[in-house]
């Protein structure tokens, strides 16, 4: 009997079967299969928080599927995610398949690589319960919080509105972050450049301080007036010149928060692409055979330790030294500390093998795949390096009592810098050379330039400085930021602009409600705390009844409150009109929000219920159905200009002058894979207008096709693509003459 091995993903269940052989069966579980019921709260608050959990709807089949596996199964492996969450998960599968929870095999890994999950399976472990109670506490909290909080919200503000614990705090960060900016005052402030000559009429620059003891701030051109008048036709006298060199420590590996915010500087990639991407790599991805085949390439991407394995350490030294020469490496191996608040479960972020360099992977990656991985790589190998060294020079410039200053420096050695920068923008400006210089030296030809400046205020949140604020605060951990985020979007409490985030009148409007109600919720101190409860459940210090009791207590008082003071009366919210015209009566149309978002509605409802698609706050959607697209095809029957029509089947070319002119004529869409036999593209057709099949852009010349689907794949034993079998995951070659080839893949 074969052992069973349950996961998360279908991916990751590729993947992992490919490493253990015929003596296993690897199944998704694809997520949780139980949960709290949508419908009800699902928790007894008064009988010790009992939960109620229910299958979750659409899962019956796949449960029914797991539980007759497991009964045939020698052994059941429980290898779900190497979290709290994916802990949960292996609990809920346990209970729904009757394994008692001293008798479960759990399995974790840090990286799906071949030996880190063989080495797993030779170990397994029973269900650790107070990360599942950790887990069912922070469940149950956000549950309660949700499910208390929106009926307050629909009775003070408008139906359909949803509150959260996090999402709360989130959306007050922005909101006062707004606030800030409206009511910032602006400042004037100058500064004043002195431009020099060196003694073989070279130029430089240098900047006014003040004296040689006090700094000396210029507010006004009054006051540089004054700093003018007193150096006017006065020498500049270089006073001292001070060298040294300066070293650049390396950053560390990254961990969630870092990757977040990097990813979306260097990248511009948002929160929710970043970690579904390093999901995928994480998972496994074919890498060819001259690769190993399907590997995961970097290690959990939920963690906020610092800390690598001795392993992985020893491995980064070795390719450090062959590929850059042993004076790119420190005498001792970096380590990076941890905070004291941070959950070192896991590595940081860092590849599984080093040695699978970016460009050695990069045909089997998409595009986003490759930057992120190279990223992460990049980053890893840096924050193993030596330091960056730099020759510096300080040079003090007096003018009468005046002190004026001047710096340079130059790269010396570039250690990590040769693998990853992180220098930024203030950093190049200041990489100045300064010409030779002697103490002493008077300076010729000096002319005063003063420049006039206003402060500014505070910059809004992007979501890498919002994450980073999260960090700092303790708001949330590594798991849930890019879902936080995601979260006050979609529900309306906050908008993009550009790349950064600002809040909707919607938020600003349930931000003042909460901290008039439920000061506690969004208080920064209070969450942290709340995260920090939390935790220590995971690790024993604390009960899962014991946080929950402790702030549904308070909670519910503030709850009785709200509800009595809010009264019937709703806050208004003004009105957001838009650009467009009801065709029905002429009034100027509103936005209006509902399940599906906001769309465009006529103001004069209940009289006139005429309402319109939005893509924005203002343009009215355009759907598939409705695109017309100008071709450079002309109809055969009338000479009129093809357009480009969506209809039952997808796309197809029609002639303009419908109704007169019915011509059409098919558009096969191109999946970017050549022909085995010819090499144009393959395009897809379908068969009596339903059923799909693959067929050479060359037809009839080229008479290629196949009822599997193309893919980007190399077949490792003759170059050419893969096609995957249909109705199976199995991939095989569309090269007729390959050993790898298939009857389903042929000439038909």
């Amino acid at each position: 009997m074969a052992n069973l091995v349950i996961v998360e993903s279908p991916s990751k269940a590729t993947t992992i079967k490919s490493y253990l052989g015929s003596g296993y069966k690897v199944i998704a579980s694809v997520g949780h299969v139980r949960d709290l019921p949508k419908s009800t709260l699902g928790i007894d608050l008064d009988n010790d928080f009992e939960a109620h959990y229910i299958n979750i709807r659409g899962k019956g089949d796949l449960i029914k599927e797991l539980k007759k596996e497991a009964k045939n199964a020698s052994k059941v492996f429980l290898a779900t995610d190497p979290d709290r969450e994916g802990e949960a998960i292996s609990w809920h599968l346990a209970t729904v398949l009757g394994i008692p929870i001293e008798k479960t095999k759990r399995i974790t890994f840090n990286e799906v690589t071949k030996t880190a999950v063989k080495d797993a399976i030779k170990k397994p472990r029973a269900i650790d319960m107070e990360l599942v109670n950790s887990q069912q506490a922070r469940r149950m909290l956000d549950r309660i919080v949700g499910y208390k909080l929106s009926p307050f919200l629909w009775k003070s503000v408008r139906g359909g509105l949803s509150a959260g614990r996090v999402q709360s705090v989130a959306t007050r960060i922005i909101v006062e972050r707004e606030r800030e900016i409206e009511a910032f005052i602006p400042k004037e402030y100058w500064t004043i450049t002195a431009n020099h000559k060196n003694a073989s009429g070279i130029p430089f620059t240098s900047k006014f301080y003040g004296t040689a003891k006090n700094k000396i701030e210029l507010h006004s051109a009054e006051d540089v007036a004054v700093i003018q008048k007193n150096t006017e036709k006065k020498d500049f006298v270089i006073d001292s010149i001070k060298k040294s060199v300066r070293h650049k420590n390396p950053q560390a590996p990254f961990t969630t928060s870092s990757l977040l915010q990097d990813s979306a500087r260097k990248l511009g990639f948002q929160s929710q692409k970043t970690m579904k991407v390093a999901q995928e790599l994480y998972e496994g991805i074919n890498l060819g055979s001259e690769n190993g085949g399907v590997r995961g390439l970097i290690t959990y991407m939920r963690t906020d330790s610092l800390r690598i394995s001795q392993e992985a350490s020893s491995a980064a030294r070795n390719y450090i030294i062959s590929h850059y020469g042993e004076e790119y490496y420190p005498q001792a191996p970096r380590q990076y500390k941890t905070k004291g608040d941070a959950q070192d479960a896991h590595e940081a972020i860092r590849p599984s093998d080093v040695t699978l360099e970016p460009a050695r992977v990069r045909k089997s990656l998409s595009n986003d795949q490759y930057k992120l991985y190279k990223l992460i790589w990049e980053r890893f190998v840096a924050s193993q390096m030596q330091s960056a060294e730099y020759d510096t020079v300080a040079v003090n410039i007096l003018c009468g009592d005046y002190l004026f200053k001047s710096a340079g420096q130059t790269l010396r050695f570039r250690g990590y810098l040769s693998v990853y920068s992180d220098i930024n923008q203030d950093e190049e400006d200041a990489a100045v050379t300064l010409p030779p210089l002697s103490e002493n030296e008077t300076l010729a030809g000096t002319t005063i330039t003063p420049d006039q400046h206003f402060t500014e205020p505070p910059a809004r949140y992007s979501e890498a400085a919002l994450i980073d604020f999260f960090k700092e605060k303790g708001i949330g951990r590594p798991s849930t930021y890019a879902q936080i985020i995601t979260t006050i979007i979609s529900r309306g409490y906050v908008k993009r602009d550009a790349k950064v985030l600002v809040p909707t009148q919607l938020g600003n409007v349930t931000t003042d409600l909460m901290l008039e109600y439920f000061p506690d919720i969004v208080n920064y101190q209070f969450t942290a705390q709340m995260e920090n409860d939390l935790d220590s459940v995971s690790s024993g210090s604390n009960t899962m009844n014991g946080v929950l009791s402790k702030f549904y207590g308070k909670f519910k008082v503030d709850l009785e409150n709200a509800f009595s003071s809010v009264g019937d009366g709703k806050v208004a919210l003004a009105t957001e009109t838009t650009d467009l015209t009801c065709e029905k009566c002429g009034a100027t149309m509103i936005v209006k929000s509902g399940r599906f978002g906001k769309f465009a509605a006529c103001p004069n409802y209940p009289t006139c219920k005429n309402t319109r698609s939005l893509t924005d706050d203002t343009k009215p959607e355009t759907t598939e159905k409705q695109k017309v697209e100008t071709t450079d095809l002309t109809c055969e029957k009338c000479g009129a200009p093809m357009v480009t029509r969506h209809g039952k089947y997808g796309k197809f070319f029609a002639c303009s002058a419908f109704p007169k002119c019915r011509h059409i004529v098919s558009a096969d869409n191109q999946i970017d894979v050549p022909c085995p036999l010819c090499g144009k593209e393959i395009v897809t057709k379908r068969a009596k207008g339903k059923t799909i099949f693959y067929s050479c852009s060359g037809y009839p010349d080229c008479q290629f096709s196949s009822w599997d689907k193309p893919t980007k794949e190399i077949c490792p034993s003759c170059g050419k693509n893969l096609f995957l079998k249909k109705g199976k995951e199995i991939a095989v070659c569309c090269n007729k003459d390959c050993e790898r080839h298939d009857k389903g893949a042929s000439e038909q």
